[in-house]
This record gives structure tokens, sequence and C-alpha cells, in this order.
């Protein structure tokens, strides 16, 4: 099938061209999966990236992305494995020759802890918000080898599911703490208050006012927010794209 982008999707295709380091805040069934595989495809013929890993829930992982490479004329010939199954299954994909490397969140630790650099240029996180926990394994497991990825992109459609302090650790992973602080500790000092407390031990915090628009103009630079409804004209019946 043919892929006639719309205009927001050839913005978004182009910003993830553009920028090295990115996050695509989008609404389910803007179709953040195949403009990240056209911008995939575009870096790979240039020879911008050699290798890319994908990082999403384990049903998405197991069937959406290969599922969706088939589905485009211009995606088809990308070589896709998914590095799941048993430990045997996963290693003899990892020894594979491809161009995208598949594998669910729960298996990142065991990935990192397969290498002492992982051997990627791109990394993809799927679902970015199940990474807002900046106290998670596959956080910190994440955290230490995001430098040996010359790009990185975030997708997400509720980047900040429950509170803005579930965006700290997602942009970590994009920027280092470049914008948002280094620790979480100086984000939710400059951002927020304490809500509840026992003592010196806080439970929740709530957001400062103004704290949010402040926030959202730290990351503008380096995330694209769209909803359906900011982009509905562009949307027909017709379109199927898997988000």
């Amino acid at each position: 099938m043919q892929f006639t982008p719309h205009s927001y999707q050839r913005a978004a295709i182009d910003a993830l061209l553009t920028h090295t380091h990115y996050g695509l805040m989008l609404d389910m069934g803007l179709g953040k999966t195949v403009i990240t595989l056209t911008a995939i495809k575009a870096l790979l013929d240039d020879w911008a990236v050699a290798k890319v890993l994908i990082i999403a829930p384990k049903k998405v992982a197991d069937s959406t992305w290969a599922t969706e490479s088939q589905k485009w004329d211009h995606t088809k010939d990308l070589r896709v494995v998914k590095v799941m199954g048993s430990e045997d299954k996963r290693r003899q994909a990892l020894a594979a020759d491809a161009d995208i490397y598949i594998i669910n969140r729960e298996m990142v630790v065991w990935l990192c802890e397969q290498y002492k650099q992982l051997p990627y240029d791109m990394l993809i996180i799927d679902e970015s918000s199940n990474f807002k926990n900046p106290q998670a394994k596959r956080f910190k497991a994440l955290k230490k080898q995001r430098g040996v990825f010359s790009r990185i992109v975030l997708l997400t459609g509720t980047p900040a599911p429950n509170t803005l302090e579930d965006l700290w650790a997602q942009v970590y992973l994009l920027d280092g703490g470049e914008r948002l602080g280094r620790t979480i500790t100086a984000y939710r000092s400059k951002y927020f208050t304490p809500a509840m407390t026992n003592g010196h031990v806080v439970y929740s915090y709530k957001i400062r006012k103004g704290a949010d628009t402040a926030i959202h103009n730290k990351i503008r630079d380096v995330c694209l927010s769209m909803k359906k409804q900011d982009v509905m004209d562009e949307i027909t019946m017709q379109d199927g794209y898997i988000s």
C-alpha cells in the first residue's frame, strides 16, 4: 500500500529527520508507527543510522511494528526481527542481521546486561510513559546506555498520565537532564510543592502556579504534541493508520 502522509504526518516525519532526539506525543490513531517507520527508512537509506532498537509494550512489540512495516510499499523491505520468546530465541534474534530489533519493555534490563555498550545507534521507545518512573530498573538501565545512541525517539499519546512529574524521566532520556534538570529532586523543587507530607517524608506533590506552562515551554523544541481534534479536518474515514 502506498503511504501518502497528511501534512501533520509530514511535519512529524520532518521533525524526526531534523532532530536527533525528539518526542512525538500524538493521540492514538494519528499514525505514530508509520511516521516513525518512514523516518527510519529515510535515515537508513542515507546511512545516518545502521541499527535501530525499538522498545514497546509486549503486544505492540509482538505484532504492530512488524505488521505495519509490511503494510507499506516504502517500508516492506525493512529487515525486522523480534527479540522475544525464550532466552535462546532472544539471543538468536540479537545475532540476526537486521535493520530493526524489537524488544518488549520487560526485557530491557536483560538486554542491557548482554552488552557493555548496546550495538544500536537509534532508539525508539514506544509508549515512553512506561519509563516515567526514575526508580524503575528499566529506566536506570537505559539511563546508563542513552549516550550510545546518536538518535532517540519517544512515542506516546499520554506523556503525563497522572501528573507532570511523569515527564521528567522521559525527557531525561532525550536530553540527559538539560531541560528539566539533572535529577527528579531538582525538577520537583523547581516546579512543584509538597502536597501530602508526614514530617520530612513527602507522599505527593502539587504543581506550582504557572509551572505547567513553563515545563511545556522548556520541552517544546524537542517535542511535538497533537490531539485528534487538532487535525480532524485531515482525517477521513478511509484512514487506517495504526498508532
